[in-house]
């Protein structure tokens, strides 16, 4: 293998063809906007990339987390972890606490009986718009 080249410190390996799918990424770019009429060849390839590169440094991050409480396995309380320790995944933020508000108030509804639950607006996060 050879080296690709150094990231955060972290040095990356070249891995050979792209693991993600390049027409998904294409369909996702195209759907950001209206004004998006083409894209050329190379740019579904460099957010390819950067897609692995980004699960990659926060999978890393997660499992630092993980490891620093002696798990052996990765849960998603390390990856909000790993994203409230780290500031370049402050846009993440408002994932963690919609997914967590939401659970908080699924399970606080299931203990009232019927009759007393009702439903608790969560303000959306601007991320999980569709």
């Amino acid at each position: 293998m050879r080296q690709a080249g150094a990231y955060s410190g972290v040095t990356y390996w070249k891995t050979g063809p792209h693991s993600l799918p390049l027409a998904r990424i294409k369909k996702i770019m195209k759907k950001s906007g209206e004004d998006v009429k083409m894209i050329s060849a190379e740019a579904p390839i460099v957010f390819s990339k950067a897609c692995e590169l980004f699960v990659e440094e926060l999978t890393k991050r997660s499992w630092m987390i993980a490891m620093q409480s002696k798990k052996r396995m990765l849960h998603k309380e390390d990856v909000a972890s790993a994203i409230l320790a780290t500031d370049i995944f402050d846009f993440l933020i408002g994932l963690i606490f919609h997914e967590t508000t939401t659970a908080a108030s699924a399970s606080a509804a299931a203990e009232l009986p019927e009759s007393e639950t009702m439903s608790i607006p969560v303000e959306m996060s601007p991320f999980l718009q569709s």
